[in-house]
C-alpha cells in the first residue's frame, strides 16, 4: 500500500470523525429526552422480563470464556481469557485481575497472569505482569527507519529485513505502591525477565551469514543462546481514572526507575526509565462514552546495555496495546516513545456496541548507527468496535484494525484500550 493510499485513507477516517462531531448536538437531544438502560451482549440471550438494570458498582465479578483470535505476531490463536474484578468497600476504586492461556497457529503457546488492584482501602497498589511463552518472533533491526521514506518506499519489502527466531520468554514484574497524598502513590519493584533457547533462524556463522541479534549480542558480549536482565525498580504513579477497565474521565501518570545489576546473564549493568501518561477528556455530560483519549508511553535507556531482545518494542507493554497497525516487535531501539489518540464513541444507544477511530506514531532510536529519537517517526491509523461483554463493570470485548506504512493488521482484546 502506498502512501498515496494511506493518506486517503487518513481523510477518510477524520470525515467520519467530523460526521460523528455534526450529529453530536442531535444525539444529545434524543439523550435527553430518552434514557437508555445498558444492555451487554448477554442480555441478547436473556429473557426481556429478566433484565434488570445494573450500575457499575458490583463488588466482585467473574468473567471468563473461550477466544478465537489473531494478532499479526501469533497468527490465529484458540484459547481463553478470564477476568476478576473486585471492589473490598462499595466506595473503593476498582481492581482487576486478568489471565489467559492460548495456542497459536505458529506454534506458539501463550498463558500470562496480569494485576491492577487496589488494597486496603486504596492505600497500597499493586501492578503485575507475569507471562511465559514458547514463542516465535521475527527481527526487522533497530530504529524506526528500517522502513525507509521518499523513494526509496517505493520498493520497499518487509521480507528483505525479517529475521525470523524463536525463544521461549519468562517475565515477572510485581510493582508496590503506597498511597501518600490522594491520588498519588510511590513504590518499588521486583522485575524478571529471562530469554532462553534462542533459535535464531537465519543465522550461519560457519558461512558468515549474520543477523541482527547475533551482531548486537557479540559486539556488547552477551550471549546469542540465553540471557535473563532482572532488576529492582522505584516508581511514582498518579491516578485519577474513574475506571481502570473502562475509563471515561481521569489522568494516569507513571514513573518508574529501574536499575539491572550485572550477572552471569547479563553482562552489563544498565539503568531504564519508564514514563507513561494516559489522559481521558468526556466530552459529553450527556452520555459519557464520547470520550477523548490520549496515551504516551516511553522508555529510556540511562546507563548500559540490555540485550537485544530487552530493548524496548512495540506491543510489549504491560496491555501488548502500544504499536497498533504494526506487527509486535516490528520497530525496537535503545530509546522508544509512542503517542496514540483515540476518539470513542457509542454506536447503540443502549452502549452495547460503541466505535474507536485513532491514530498513532512510533519513534524508536538506535545508538549505534547515531540514529536519535524524532530521527524517524512512524504512523498509523485506524478504527474499532467495542461490544459490551459486562454491565457491572464496563468490560468491553474490543477488535481494531491498524493501519500503517504498507501494514494492516487486525486486534482482539477484552477491557481497556490503553
Amino acid at each position: 500500500m502506498n502512501f498515496t493510499t494511506i493518506l486517503k485513507s487518513r481523510i477518510l477516517l477524520l470525515f467520519i470523525l467530523f460526521l460523528s462531531q455534526a450529529t453530536f448536538s442531535q444525539e444529545e437531544k434524543i439523550e435527553k429526552e430518552k434514557k437508555y438502560p445498558l444492555r451487554s451482549i448477554v442480555d441478547l440471550f436473556t429473557k426481556e422480563d429478566t433484565l434488570k438494570i445494573s450500575k457499575p458498582d458490583s463488588k466482585r465479578k467473574l468473567i471468563a470464556f473461550p477466544t478465537l483470535g489473531y494478532q499479526p505476531a501469533n497468527g490465529f490463536t484458540l484459547g481463553f481469557i478470564s477476568q476478576f474484578s473486585f471492589k473490598i468497600k462499595p466506595e473503593n476504586r476498582i481492581s482487576l485481575l486478568s489471565g489467559g492461556a492460548s495456542y497459536s497457529s505458529q506454534k506458539q503457546i501463550l498463558t500470562y497472569l496480569k494485576n491492577n488492584m487496589y488494597i486496603n482501602n486504596d492505600r497500597f497498589f499493586f501492578s503485575g505482569d507475569f507471562r511465559y511463552y514458547v514463542f516465535s518472533q521475527s527481527n526487522y533491526g533497530l530504529g524506526t527507519d528500517i522502513i525507509p521514506w521518499g523513494s526509496e518506499f517505493k520498493d520497499f519489502n518487509y521480507s528483505t529485513i525479517e529475521q525470523p527466531m524463536n525463544y521461549n520468554y519468562f517475565k515477572f514484574h510485581e510493582t508496590v505502591s503506597y498511597n501518600i497524598i490522594p491520588s498519588f502513590f510511590i513504590g518499588l519493584g521486583l522485575h524478571f525477565d529471562s530469554y532462553t533457547n534462542i533459535d535464531d533462524k537465519l543465522l550461519d556463522v560457519a558461512n558468515e551469514k549474520y543477523t541482527y541479534h547475533y551482531n548486537y549480542s557479540k559486539k556488547y558480549g552477551f550471549s546469542d543462546k540465553n540471557y535473563a536482565v532482572n532488576g529492582l525498580s522505584m516508581n511514582f504513579i498518579y491516578d485519577t481514572r474513574d475506571n481502570l477497565i473502562n475509563t471515561n474521565t481521569g489522568l494516569y501518570l507513571n514513573m518508574n526507575y529501574r536499575f539491572n545489576p550485572q550477572t552471569e546473564l547479563n553482562k552489563h549493568n544498565s539503568a531504564t526509565l519508564l514514563l507513561e501518561t494516559r489522559y481521558f477528556i468526556p466530552i459529553s455530560k450527556v452520555n459519557k462514552q464520547h470520550v477523548l483519549g490520549f496515551w504516551a508511553y516511553g522508555q529510556f535507556l540511562i546507563t548500559g546495555k540490555l540485550p537485544y531482545l530487552n530493548q524496548p518494542a512495540i506491543g510489549w507493554d504491560q496491555n501488548s496495546r502500544s504499536g497498533k497497525g504494526y506487527t509486535q516487535g516490528l520497530f525496537r531501539g535503545t530509546n522508544l516513545m509512542f503517542f496514540e489518540g483515540e476518539y470513542r464513541f457509542p454506536i447503540t444507544k443502549n452502549q452495547m456496541i460503541s466505535g474507536t477511530v485513532f491514530t498513532n506514531a512510533t519513534t524508536a532510536s538506535d545508538v549505534d548507527k547515531n540514529l536519535w529519537l524524532f530521527s524517524s517517526i512512524q504512523p498509523a491509523v485506524g478504527v474499532g468496535l467495542r461490544i459490551l461483554l459486562d454491565k457491572d463493570t464496563l468490560t468491553n470485548f474490543i477488535v481494531n484494525f491498524g493501519l500503517g506504512r504498507d501494514s494492516q493488521t487486525f486486534y482482539f482484546n477484552d477491557g481497556e484500550g490503553f
